[in-house]
């Protein structure tokens, strides 16, 4: 299995309130660009994307936020592009995807070249709550991957730190997956290194029990700081998922529009953990897996947002970043659905 540590793969967030900004976004985009194979047209055109929707951002709501995360499937690099403001929406999205459509102060390219440029493209804008565009670029040497399952994550530190307390980790195989989000204590990198180190224990042997890989979670955090910890198996060909949990990561299936929650255990792992337990649910194409750290508020609703449910995960994990995050605390967003369940 492939496995990806999200210590590995880190995301910025930049905010977008005047054009002066935009610079800052194309800057980062560079580096990850550098370090990840594009060559000088393939970085162009990066630049370009992040530029459009950097300005977008600023014509269409007047402030909002460039999400930029490098990404890594087998030995291909790329990037992924999560523009995110809560303005007034697109008044004609199908309109504005039509090629030569042009935004004042941008390339004019519009979001039907955006749609272009990137491998993988989705929007979900909602009249009075804003836009969400997600955009995934690749080397032009390398095929978007294919894997089992789409994920999307949000994964930041609280306003003040520099490395975030949460972390996450995913392993990959032609029909299973293996996910784990946790939460260390407190902030900072004394929490980091607690949730790092749950991610890289759980990672060296994915495909163990969840309820095995939460106890060998345990025995290498004793001496840290201890962590929230959730870890979930996937197997598509047995169209099964089990869970198990330890401490406040909220889990969350959608199967269509029924939602079930999965329970997690009261407890820290690698200090006072008393029980583990694996709950089994049911997985098929149209499955949707929600996980997230109390950086994001519980009190949030999919209903509330039509359509988003059929988007690319990366969408629902921004969206419900963008709406619920605490902001005085770390916060980890992240959404997997079966290879099946979204196409662009």
């Amino acid at each position: 299995m492939e496995t990806i540590l999200g210590a590995e793969l880190r995301q910025t967030c930049h905010p977008v309130n005047e054009s002066s900004q935009i610079a800052a976004c194309r800057r980062t985009a560079a580096d990850i660009c550098a370090h990840s194979g594009f060559d000088e047209t393939a970085a162009g055109e990066v630049a370009i994307a992040v530029t459009e929707a950097a300005t977008n951002i600023l014509k269409h709501a007047g402030r909002g936020h460039i999400l930029l995360r490098p990404l890594r499937s087998g030995a291909a690099r790329g990037i992924e592009v999560l523009a995110l403001d809560s303005g007034p929406g697109f008044s004609n999205l199908a309109a504005s995807l039509q090629d030569g459509t042009t935004t004042a102060g941008s390339f004019g390219v519009g979001l039907g070249a955006m749609r272009r440029l990137a491998q993988v493209f989705d929007i979900y804008s909602q009249p009075g709550k804003g836009s969400a565009i997600v955009m995934q670029l690749w080397p032009r040497n390398a095929a978007p991957p294919t894997q089992s399952v789409h994920c999307g994550v949000v994964c930041l530190p609280m306003h003040g730190e520099t490395v975030a307390g949460d972390s996450w980790a995913l392993a990959l195989g032609a029909t299973e997956a293996t996910v784990l989000v946790a939460d260390g204590l407190g902030h900072g990198m004394h929490a980091a290194q607690a949730s790092e180190l749950a991610a890289a224990v759980t990672m060296q042997e994915p495909r163990l029990p969840a309820a095995t890989l939460i106890q060998d979670a345990h025995g290498a955090l004793r001496a840290t700081r201890g962590a929230a910890v959730a870890v979930a198996r996937i197997d598509m060909l047995h169209e099964t998922l089990s869970f198990a949990g330890i401490g406040n990561i909220a889990t969350y299936i959608f199967d269509g529009s029924d939602r079930r929650q999965l329970v997690s255990h009261n407890g820290i792992v690698g200090s006072n953990m008393r029980k583990v337990q694996e709950f089994s649910a049911a997985w098929n194409a149209d499955t949707m897996l929600v996980l997230h750290s109390d950086g994001l508020a519980s009190r949030w609703d999919l209903g509330d947002y039509p359509g988003l449910l059929h988007c690319h995960p990366a969408l629902v994990a921004g969206v419900l970043f963008r709406d619920g995050s605490r902001h005085r605390d770390d916060v980890t967003v992240l959404v997997l659905r079966d290879r099946e369940g979204w196409s662009p």
